[in-house]
């Protein structure tokens, strides 16, 4: 189906007004993208529609989010498209990458398409999580005509290092045994039976052949290159111009989407709106943790201002609007996060800037193990899950602890150090907690930089051992009260695994001294926040056949961290079985470091084209060697169908770590 003229579904206009169907919207090239839409009762005549284009197959592995999209249609009037974006789910063509350029011009193509048809009213507005977040920020960027509005959900205007790739120009690890490889047995299923027709077991086997692991690609580029560049919208925010509102979590990873964005939109005079809560990377509904709330509502009146053009009063309230998290006690589970909600404008004259000074340090020996308390800097659904207790990674670190007498923050902090190190490759990593009067240590915010690209993400510098280098780390963007009694504390670390990769040697760092840099917030006379419709009073997390587990080999000095969980469930046209598990571990001898993961999905299509049931699977396994100079990769992957195998591909590459 690459190259066709004819779509192998059914017609849009064969549906009716009301409901859901699956429709085709074919590209200039020939390709037909698979589209579902839910449009709303004609009897109010042609209305908005907003999109949401994802790889993650509309059809089943996403398909439980359909109330949402059900809620938009019958409570609000709104058309929604669902879309299989190029190569995935039942869409034709090959996925070659994640946001690739033909990606954005499909989009284009497919934004006209929507603004054309006869219950649209020519206005589209893009929103969605994570990927659909990121791609309706980018075509925000590419300005269609008939584009008006965006709301990107958890997602980043910094694909080098905000990702899943790359933090501080450092390999992100445990990000590895997760969405950095699971795409590679994703993009490998086959299209919906009953949704391509009776030609999809040809598909199946042509994506099968032509598929390569889009890993390859991310680990041959290292440094901030065009690569990268392609995709975000830093730091070019005045191509956006149309009105953009951010929604993101302080347990997520892309928690830095959030003030810095916010202040070059408001330069540019973009009509621009945050919202940032607690939240992982799950619903804000039903996130782990909460407070919870029912973000439709949020979203709705965005649409209504810009698509319907109502004057609800949407922009002109406080831009900013945040969960300002107070001291507590950590936990992996944790479900209610106490604080407060803030609302502002941003920049604000309430933020100043709030000095502590840094004495220097004795030399300190790097333990590539630091970090497991807080072992991945995005939580989601478990096993991963928040920060644990930080007073062992404390113990293992540098700290300096003062009393900030009830400080509150809103912002990315800073710290400058002037430090050496005794090897040419040295991580810097930064933490500030929240220490309780029992010792009870809870993580804050992090950062952490790979002191060879201390001059820029864009190059790699090594360093001369012994001579010091004054050097400046971004932590991520946060927003903290610490309670009457606690302590604040910076810890320093030479790695943060294995959230980070190790250093690739041993490795001591020396601390001449330094300063944080604080972004003190005074609530005093800001606005009153808004109140929001509640979420659902528990999460839906469980942690039924969930492993998180950290172990340590004694006398083999490695210390290793485990996961494996799954998930089954239906699915319109059949039912899914997910199943993850991955092992990252470094040695405290050599440095050397292995990720291994091993990931299926099995679909069961109720019909597969014949009238008959069949299941099909898609199995990937992944091993990364890191050693001092190279990353060495290799990735088996076997697709069955009824237990047949249907197509294999094996792979085996190597890359330069690159001073990293």
């Amino acid at each position: 189906m690459t190259d066709t003229t004819e779509a192998p579904g059914p017609d849009v206009g064969a549906a009716n007004p009301g409901t859901k169907v699956d429709a085709w919207i074919p590209m200039s090239d020939g390709v037909f993208l698979a589209v579902t839409l839910y449009l709303p009762d004609p009897g109010a005549g042609p209305q908005p529609c907003i999109l949401e284009a994802l790889p993650y197959r509309k059809d089943d592995m996403t398909s439980s989010y359909r109330p949402e999209y059900v809620r938009l249609r019958d409570e609000h009037a709104y058309a929604v498209a669902r879309l299989d974006v190029r190569g995935t789910g039942s869409s034709g063509g090959r996925a070659t990458d994640e946001y690739p350029e033909v990606e954005q011009r499909d989009l284009a193509e497919v934004i006209a398409w929507l603004a054309a048809q006869p219950w649209c009213d020519g206005n589209v507005g893009m929103y969605g999580t994570s990927y659909s977040g990121f791609n309706s920020l980018q075509m925000a960027c590419e300005r269609p005509a008939h584009l008006k509005a965006v709301i990107a959900i958890y997602a980043t205007d910094d694909r080098h290092t905000d990702d899943v790739h790359y933090m501080g120009g450092l390999r992100r690890w445990i990000d590895l045994v997760d969405y950095c490889h699971y795409m590679t047995p994703m993009n490998a299923l086959p299209p919906v039976p009953a949704v391509f027709g009776p030609t999809w077991r040809d598909e199946w086997r042509a994506r099968i052949a032509e598929h390569e692991p889009w890993l390859f690609t991310w680990l041959s580029h290292p440094h901030d290159d065009a690569y990268w560049r392609h995709g975000s919208v830093r730091p070019a925010y005045d191509q956006i111009e149309i009105p953009t509102m951010i929604v993101a979590g302080w347990a997520d990873g892309y928690r830095n989407n959030t003030f810095r964005t916010m202040e070059k939109l408001g330069e540019n005079g973009v009509p621009r709106r945050l919202l940032a809560g607690p939240w992982s990377h799950a619903s804000t509904s039903s996130s782990l943790p909460g407070p919870r709330i029912d973000l439709v509502p949020e979203m709705v009146r965005w649409w209504d201002r810009w698509l319907r053009g109502v004057e609800n009063g949407v922009d002109t309230e406080p831009e900013a609007i945040w969960y300002s998290r107070a001291s507590h006690r950590p936990a992996p589970d944790l479900d209610i996060v106490p604080g407060v909600w803030r609302a502002d404008s941003w920049p604000t004259v309430r933020s100043t800037w709030m000095e502590l000074p840094l004495e220097a340090k004795l030399p300190y020996v790097v333990k590539p193990d630091v970090g497991t308390a807080a072992w991945i800097s995005c939580a989601g659904h478990l096993p991963y899950g928040q920060p644990l207790d930080q007073r062992h990674d404390d113990a293992d670190s540098l700290t300096w602890t003062v009393d900030p007498e009830g400080l509150e923050i809103a912002g990315n902090p800073r710290v400058q150090l002037s430090i050496s190190a005794s090897a040419p490759v040295a991580t810097v990593a930064l933490k500030l907690n929240d220490v309780a009067s029992d010792g009870t240590s809870t993580l804050v915010t992090r950062g952490v930089l790979n002191l060879t690209r201390r001059g820029g993400m864009d190059t790699a510098v090594p360093l001369e051992p012994g001579v010091a280098y004054d050097v400046e780390v971004e932590l991520e963007a946060t927003a903290w009260q610490w309670r009457p009694g606690h302590k604040l504390r910076l810890s320093l670390a030479g790695a943060d695994w294995p959230n980070t990769s190790a250093p690739p040697e041993p490795v001591t760092l020396s601390v001449r001294g330094g300063r944080i840099l604080l972004p003190a917030y005074s609530a005093a006379g800001s606005p009153a926040p808004p109140e929001f419709s509640p979420g659902d009073e528990s999460s839906s997390e469980s942690d039924h056949g969930v492993v998180w587990r950290v172990e340590h080999d004694v006398l083999g000095r490695t210390t290793s961290c485990v996961i494996d969980h799954g998930s089954a469930y239906d699915a319109p046209y059949g039912s899914v079985v997910e199943h993850y598990s991955g092992r990252v571990s470094v040695s405290s001898r050599t440095f050397a470091q292995v990720a291994a993961a091993d990931v299926s999905f099995t679909l069961r299509f109720a019909d597969d084209g014949t009238g008959e049931a069949t299941s099909v699977v898609a199995r990937s396994v992944l091993e990364v060697h890191a050693g001092p100079r190279t990353y060495d990769v290799t990735i088996s992957l076997v697709c069955t169908e009824a237990g047949e195998v249907v197509g294999e591909r094996h792979w085996q590459a190597q890359f330069p770590r690159d001073l990293a």
